[in-house]
């Protein structure tokens, strides 16, 4: 380590990486998630249910639905089965754009994905819209004249209530044609212990940007205006916990880790 501020202080996306198994994270990244998983140790297995969320969500719009491009917000390191190596499986000339404002990451990003065609990662801010939609990295690859699979996963929580994160995700819908989807998983505090919550606050709020958890209720705002499709056989066009959507047994997959974030996937009329 060169020991320089950037790499002194933890980052989100080195965060994720280590809680999914992955090596691509700083010894700052490592000690702020060991942090974390001392008061709340089921935090990767969150983190896992997050993933498993976004791959049966791609698969689904892919074999289902027929998207054949994604856009994913925040979308941290393209490793551990990401959306481009899901897609993969059943359309080889998928395209995908990964979007992170880590300048680290997308370094890294761009090594991985050298070899990999129809894929790319650019650095932005997710706020930006207007500048993501019209970029020319992104325009190369997705033509909005056709449906868009928008993935905001584990992302939005970074976005706080006075920048109108739901205004920034209609903004987004916006400028996707018809058909399109978007899958969205949003932490949430209603089912939480307090200690854990503060446990939360305590490291994400003093050393890396700080998170907000938002109730059911500002969850299903974020699909306003779209068709939410029902997350499993029998269930309602619902927000629900992130294990539960796409699962075969609902009732199992609704373990405490899972409830730490809602879910969902919703089409644009």
């Amino acid at each position: 380590m060169s020991g320089r501020p950037e790499e002194e202080r933890p980052w989100v996306g080195g965060m994720y990486d280590y809680y999914l198994g992955g090596t691509a994270n700083t010894a700052a990244d490592r000690a702020a998630a060991e942090q974390i998983m001392t008061s709340m140790p089921e935090v990767r297995l969150t983190a896992w249910a997050n993933r498993g969320f976004l791959q049966r969500a791609v698969k689904r719009m892919i074999e289902e639905w027929g998207i054949r491009q994604f856009i994913d917000l925040g979308a941290g390191l393209p490793t551990q089965r990401h959306v481009h190596e899901v897609a993969a499986e059943s359309i080889p000339d998928c395209r995908v754009v990964y979007v992170d404002n880590d300048p680290r990451i997308v370094e890294r990003g761009m090594v991985l994905l050298a070899d990999t065609p129809h894929t790319t990662v650019i650095e932005a801010d997710i706020r930006d819209y207007q500048a993501i939609l019209s970029s020319p990295a992104v325009t190369k690859l997705i033509d909005f004249r056709e449906p868009v699979g928008l993935l905001a996963i584990a992302v939005i929580q970074w976005i706080p209530n006075e920048d109108n994160p739901w205004g920034l995700i209609s903004k987004y819908v916006d400028g996707l044609a018809s058909g399109s989807y978007l899958a969205m998983t949003i932490p949430t505090g209603d089912y939480q212990a307090d200690k854990v919550k503060s446990a939360i606050r305590q490291v994400y709020g003093t050393k890396t940007t700080r998170g907000v958890s938002r109730t059911h209720e500002e969850a299903t705002r974020f699909f306003d205006g779209l068709e939410i499709v029902p997350p499993f056989q029998g269930a309602g066009p619902v927000v629900t916990y992130v294990g539960m959507w796409g699962a075969e047994d609902p009732e199992e997959a609704d373990d405490d880790p899972a409830r730490w974030v809602r879910a969902a996937v919703a089409r644009k009329p």
